[in-house]
């Protein structure tokens, strides 16, 4: 795919431009990170969900709606995450390239995504306290919903059980004690606090002018903040765990859920990079993996069976849903197969077929402008390789790197939401 990257350093902000013809449409990703404190994650998602709410000029929901109607359906969201040792909030918008609507679109659109980023709508208590109550009584059935996701709240309680004061241990929705004692001033507070403070990186992909992108955005994107160093996102175990813990917790319902929080130790960038991807996808990251094939077909002990990787939390995670009176059969299979690839118990054949399924996977992102800023993102926070760099560096993984990672990976925390009311019939 041809592409022609350019980061261009804007003092307060870095503006990365991604020239490519294959989209129809351009999409705009603006970034801003900051260190995670607990005690704000709640105001956080309050503020990001504002954000696209009210504006100084478009002071209702349906206001900001027909105006993005104007600039020919362009869609603008926020989403906010952690990411490692930060928060992340993003501003995304996704638009027609102008060829296809009319000359000047491109500006307005940005002058429309500049709106609800730097002129929120704090001033006018009216609409304000409209936009508050909906958001706050949204949050607030969010967090009382939790429970009602067995899947999730299962690998929240086992992260908190794993490690209740790190930032992966925090819970990403927010906190009811700290929905409740949130008022404008903190809202407003906050606000200003992230504009001064945060690292911030804009991504704009699509077929662009470069010259005239940097342009609108020096003019319609004047942060206050400082020019800041980098400091690293990564979380790492500086030793591994000797001991499991296991909780059980009751809930309601025929299935039980089992959440397995494992750390990773040091690693090289390489072995972060590429051979943690291939030791997952053939442990368990995929139809093809030993847990899917030993434990739900072979032995037909869970419904579903995985494991994931939280690379900037140094973490695995191993999720299944099981039946209570197998949870001791699947624990034992899952550590055995976990201890059959610290001795290379797996063939030059399956890693052959997960190396070509990466490829498969890093085709795939080409066609998805999001995907794409993802891969410069990554690059960012791990320095993760270009999508052909990253073809050329998995081709080297060999076995002796897999054996030599597995020894790295160890069980921390396993967590049972325990299913309580079985019925037979259902």
């Amino acid at each position: 795919m041809n592409i022609e990257y350019k980061k261009t350093d804007m003092t307060s902000f870095q503006l990365h431009t991604i020239k490519t013809d294959r989209f129809k449409t351009v999409t705009v990703r603006v970034c801003l990170r900051d260190k995670i404190d607990k005690k704000k994650i709640t105001l956080r998602n309050v503020l990001t969900s504002f954000l696209t709410y009210s504006t100084e000029n478009y002071p209702t929901k349906r206001d900001i709606a027909l105006k993005a109607q104007d600039l020919y359906a362009v869609n603008v969201y926020t989403k906010s995450y952690r990411s490692g040792k930060f928060n992340m909030i993003n501003f995304c918008m996704s638009l027609l390239n102008e060829k296809y609507t009319e000359a000047g679109m491109f500006e307005e659109s940005i002058k429309f995504l500049s709106e609800i980023i730097f002129h929120p709508n704090f001033k006018d208590d009216k609409y304000f306290d409209e936009a508050f109550k909906f958001l706050y009584d949204s949050v607030s059935n969010s967090l009382k919903e939790i429970k009602e996701n067995p899947t999730t709240y299962s690998v929240v309680r086992m992260l908190e059980e794993m490690d209740p004061d790190m930032p992966y241990g925090y819970r990403e929705f927010g906190y009811m004690d700290d929905l409740k004692d949130l008022t404008k001033e903190k809202l407003v507070e906050y606000y200003n606090e992230i504009m001064n403070n945060s690292l911030i990186d804009i991504y704009v992909i699509g077929n662009i002018d470069e010259t005239e992108t940097v342009k609108l955005f020096k003019e319609y994107f004047m942060f206050p903040t400082f020019k800041r160093p980098k400091e690293s996102q990564l979380i790492v175990h500086s030793k591994l765990p000797t001991k499991i813990k296991e909780i059980k917790e009751e809930i309601q319902g025929n299935q039980s859920k089992l959440s397995i929080g494992c750390k990773i130790g040091s690693l090289t960038e390489f072995e972060r990079n590429y051979v943690l991807t291939i030791y997952n996808m053939i442990l368990g990251g995929n139809s093809e993996s030993k847990f899917f094939q030993i434990i739900r077909e072979k032995n037909s002990l869970a419904y579903y069976v995985y494991s994931s990787l939280n690379k900037l939390d140094s973490l695995m995670i191993i999720k299944a849903g099981i039946s209570k009176e197998n949870y001791e059969k699947t624990i034992k299979l899952i550590k055995k197969l976990m201890k059959e690839m610290t001795l290379g118990n797996f063939t030059d054949e399956h890693i052959k077929i997960v190396k070509e399924n990466y490829i498969s996977l890093l085709k795939e992102i080409e066609d998805n402008e999001n995907a794409i800023i993802e891969t410069y993102l990554a690059k960012d926070l791990l320095n993760l390789g270009s999508i052909e760099e990253r073809k050329t560096e998995v081709m080297k993984v060999t076995k002796d790197d897999i054996i030599k990672v597995a020894k790295k990976i160890k069980i921390d925390t396993i967590f049972l939401l325990e299913g309580v009311t079985e019925n037979e019939e259902d």
